[in-house]
């Protein structure tokens, strides 16, 4: 006999998918879409990674079915940035940081943006002596691994404010790459970039306090954290399929601004966050239709020079931008989507 805990599982998990499944219904296939030949290839693969503002890519599966995608797999076990996945021939497609795209490109990693999504998802905490990124040279930084989004996203603000993060800040990381709060919490670190939802449990735990929100101040609250991308061959072998998946993520993008409560229930059904008001906080805070307003050659550009002038980056900005984007897709789907 069911518990009356199974009963109510069973129940959010019923109404998030009915949520999800009822917004692909309602949004459904546009006119164009329909006159689409159909994918080329009727698998795809995304990632799954440990934060909650990768939500568009978990609730594109019933949006993928859609465009005639058979087999969604999520890929798991893999180490660094999410991109990782895709360099290492395990995923297509993904959302990744814009600052850890960049490096990427650069080093001729078969990878390719396709979109922008949203901004928002890092808060930098100091301890209370620290009240500015400017503070922190000389400091000690925690990050998950060397190279991640988190650091070359800090990196970026660094050198934006004149500190050298090659030579005055010290890096550390845990054993196994995941513990970047511990070492914080721990007074082992006198700041810590965090990601949703990191940023929820270090202010549980009233441990120091934001010093930079990513999703509110300037210059980074007017730039794309998350981007869409895709892996190089794929992208130019299957035109019609990286359109319809692209058109997939970006409908699940408007579905976690249109309805948080709904996709953070879908969340946690489906095991990519076990709490619940925590998605739900995330989901509410991230500005999920920023797709459709900013220019994400804006984004990469920026970064793009913040990065070359501490030598993360040996390519010119607009070098990078031409062998690591391709805006086609996005600029169709915005006059496609536009109601």
């Amino acid at each position: 006999m069911s518990t009356s805990k199974e009963v109510t599982a069973s129940r959010r998990t019923f109404l998030g998918q009915a949520s999800i499944v009822g917004a692909a219904a309602m949004l459904g296939l546009s006119r164009s879409a329909r006159a689409e030949l159909p994918p080329e290839t009727k698998k795809i693969r995304l990632v799954h990674a440990p934060a909650i503002c990768l939500a568009p890519q978990y609730i594109a599966e019933e949006f993928l079915r859609l465009e005639g995608f058979e087999e969604v797999e999520y890929a798991r076990d893999w180490k660094g940035y999410p991109a990782r996945a895709i360099e290492e021939g395990r995923a297509d497609f993904t959302q990744d940081a814009a600052p850890s795209l960049l490096p990427a490109v650069d080093s001729g990693a078969p990878v390719v943006a396709l979109s922008g999504v949203h901004a928002g998802c890092y808060e930098l905490f100091a301890t209370n002596r620290i009240q500015s990124v400017r503070e922190l040279k000389g400091k000690t930084v925690a990050v998950s691994t060397m190279g991640s989004p988190e650091q070359m996203l800090l990196m970026s603000m660094l050198a934006y404010v004149g500190v050298d993060p090659n030579k005055e800040v010290r890096w550390i990381t845990g054993p196994t790459g995941i513990e970047s709060t511990t070492l914080f919490l721990e007074g082992k670190a006198d700041a810590v970039m965090a990601f949703a939802p990191q940023p929820h449990d270090l202010r549980a735990k009233k441990v120091g306090h934001v010093i930079v929100n990513t999703a509110v101040d300037q210059p980074w609250s007017q730039y794309f954290c998350c981007m869409f991308v895709g892996q190089r061959d794929f992208v130019a072998r299957y035109p019609v399929a990286t359109k319809r998946a692209l058109r997939a993520f970006l409908k699940a993008a408007d579905v976690c601004a249109r309805d948080p409560k709904g996709a953070a229930r879908l969340l946690v059904d489906r095991g990519f966050e076990p709490r619940y008001e925590v998605a739900l906080e995330v989901l509410n805070e991230l500005p999920y239709r920023r797709w459709r307003e900013a220019n994400p050659e804006d984004t990469l550009r920026f970064y793009a020079l913040r990065l070359h002038e501490v030598g993360m980056i040996k390519s010119e900005p607009n070098k990078l931008i031409a062998q690591g984007t391709n805006w086609r897709f996005l600029n169709e789907l915005k006059r496609e989507l536009k109601a």
